[in-house]
């Protein structure tokens, strides 16, 4: 493929970033544009402009990627997020799991606590998605209540979450990053906690000295303990590795029974509470949807498989083969906003790079792993951002700036291929 076919298959997701770019500068202000305008606009373009079908073609490519079966899993697992928090929300629990956290962690430690509490999810269930479900409620209620930066705990239970999505043996990433490069999970784990654990720790590290200042509310009302049963109940069962969407039926149920037996709310308050969380999330189902028709029509026209090429067209080392295979997970990410996709996408090419300039299968899936979490933490229309601001209340865009684990573990990547890092395996 030419380059100038190539620059054109990629052309609508070229437009969507110079659009919400330039008309968020005009505006002064990243949060005045809204995303789905900008979606809209990328995604009328990319119809408009995949030559060689029919108009009634093109509408079926677009929709073929807007309703794929991993897409809908998260859009319903969006509609159930959404009407779990907004139970929970209803009936006192999330403000009762605040309460609880502030009353036995001091109020220097809620940062770097919450940062291990999302590390230690995340790593048991194996899923970003669900650590940001249990925990980004109850930061956004720890912050309101301390009155720090709802945007930057929220970062905070993001970043955390994707520490397990890279490394947790149960994690989609893992599985598919050793099953395309022939790799064991527990080798590939060694090899991939080397290079990120020392970014976890300097990050922890981060979070206490942000967290000297912190100062503890004046007073911390009465904990009640019944009302934190259902956010106990979704960490165990998804910690116990229940399917997420059965998780949040479950939490839903409970928030429930306790609502209606302690008179928080009656049947008809509690079905609108669960209505009101569904609404909450519609905008983000449309964004996740008119995202995934765009990229499905610049995979059709061969956007992807250009990128490949050219990423892989000048390799003549080990260090450009490995550089190549995070730079080609990372660009085919920002093309599909999925990191398992992206590594199943280019998984089998990256194995021939690796095995052509000799690079050990096991740091090339940890290359795959750590990238595409990297990219995938700080994409603003990512399904983890989108459902974290989501339950949050907050733009996207003033999440980023806080990201700094998926920044952190993209370096400590970089660093380990530059310098030859574990030297054992490289």
């Amino acid at each position: 493929m030419t380059n100038k076919k190539g620059l054109w298959a990629l052309s609508p997701l070229i437009v969507f970033i110079i659009l919400y770019l330039t008309t968020s500068i005009v505006a002064g202000d990243f949060y005045k544009v809204p995303v789905t305008v900008a979606f809209m606009v990328s995604s009328v373009y990319a119809i408009a402009t995949c030559g060689g079908f029919p108009l009634s073609k093109r509408i079926g490519l677009y929709s073929r990627g807007a309703s794929s079966d991993n897409l809908m899993l998260m859009l319903w697992i969006y509609v159930l997020a959404g009407a779990f928090a907004e139970s929970a929300t209803g009936m006192g629990s999330v403000e009762a799991t605040v309460n609880c956290a502030m009353r036995f962690l001091p109020a220097g430690m809620l940062l770097p606590g919450l940062f291990l509490a999302a590390c230690f999810i995340s790593i048991s269930i194996g899923t970003s998605v669900g650590t940001v479900v249990a925990l980004v409620p109850i930061a956004a209620g720890i912050a309101s209540n301390i009155g720090a930066d709802i945007a930057m705990l929220t970062a905070i239970i993001v970043g955390g979450a994707y520490f397990g999505d890279n490394l947790s043996f149960i994690s989609d990433t893992t599985v598919v990053a050793t099953q395309t490069q022939g790799c064991k999970m527990s080798d590939k784990f060694r090899v991939n906690a080397f290079i990120v654990i020392p970014a976890a720790l300097v990050i922890l590290g981060a979070y206490f000295i942000m967290g000297i200042g912190v100062e503890a509310p004046a007073s911390i009302p009465n904990v009640e303990y019944a009302k934190i049963l259902p956010y106990l109940t979704v960490l165990i069962t998804a910690i116990a590795g229940m399917n997420v969407m059965a998780v949040l039926t479950i939490g839903i149920l409970m928030c429930g029974i306790i609502g209606l037996l302690d008179g928080s709310y009656d049947v008809i308050g509690w079905m609108g509470a669960m209505g009101n969380g569904i609404k909450g999330m519609g905008e983000l189902v449309i964004i996740a949807m008119m995202a995934g028709g765009m990229l499905e029509i610049i995979r059709e026209k061969g956007g992807i498989d250009y990128l490949i090429s050219k990423l892989t067209s000048h390799v003549n080392s080990k260090r450009g083969a490995e550089l190549s295979i995070a730079g080609l997970v990372g660009l085919v990410n920002i093309c599909t906003a999925n990191n398992t996709v992206a590594i199943l996408t280019v998984g089998t090419i990256s194995k021939k790079i690796g095995d052509k300039f000799g690079v050990d299968k096991r740091k090339a899936a940890s290359i795959l792993d750590t990238f595409s979490c990297t990219v995938q933490g700080l994409l603003p229309y990512g399904v983890q951002m989108l459902l974290a601001a989501g339950l949050a209340h907050v733009n996207p865009m003033q999440i980023i700036p806080y990201l700094y684990y998926p920044m952190a573990i993209g370096l400590a990547g970089l660093v380990a291929i530059l310098f030859r890092l574990p030297r054992r395996y490289s």
